[in-house]
């Protein structure tokens, strides 16, 4: 059916992985038929000491014995090539993480060529410029009110506080006496009690 979109999925296995996992698999199948053979000649060389034959069979053991040096030698050649993938793929990563290091690096370079630090510093020169003017203007509002003024927003604040402090009216009359409660279970017949417990 094809990719619906029309684009091609760019495989993540690159020329030197294939290389690397073809000789790996070559040599698990020369793994494999060693293996066997093992097995074949094991078989053999039972056969021909029934026979009698028994300078056959050392020479066959001594080439089974040599055929097995082999496949471990093939087995360090594979852990080898797994490392070397291994290797391979753990440097591909160190590459990726130096080039975004690189690309950073240029942006931040970039950056700073937009803002020096002399115009930093103008900046907050500026800010600190019209924070103090701003207190400037605060102070000079604040001393602009009269003392009328002062003593009728005063006024106005004890108003205010006096409107949250009031309480409400006290009774003038005395309370009632208190009534002593019953208790529920004084006042149950004494069947009902027994029942309950």
């Amino acid at each position: 059916m094809g990719n619906l979109f029309g684009r091609k999925r760019r495989s993540r296995v690159t020329e030197q992985d294939r290389a690397v996992l073809q000789q790996r698999d070559k040599l698990r199948q020369y793994q494999k038929r060693l293996s066997l053979g093992l097995e074949r000649e094991r078989a053999l060389a039972r056969q021909l000491l029934r026979d009698g034959k028994k300078e056959k069979a050392m020479l066959l053991l001594k080439k089974k014995r040599y055929q097995e040096q082999l496949l471990d030698k093939t087995e360090n050649q594979i852990s080898n090539l797994e490392r070397m993938v291994q290797d391979i793929e753990f440097t591909q990563i160190e590459m990726k993480v130096i080039e975004g290091l690189k690309i950073g690096n240029e942006c931040l370079n970039k950056m700073h060529q937009v803002m020096s630090i002399e115009e930093v510093e103008r900046i907050i020169g500026e800010t600190q410029d019209a924070v103090e003017y701003q207190r400037q203007i605060d102070e000079l509002l604040a001393g602009s009110l009269t003392e009328e003024d002062e003593d009728a927003i005063l006024e106005e604040l004890n108003a205010i506080t006096q409107e949250q402090l009031e309480l409400p009216e006290v009774p003038s009359e005395p309370l009632p006496e208190k009534i002593p409660e019953v208790s529920p279970v004084e006042n149950r017949p004494k069947a009902e009690l027994v029942a309950a417990s």
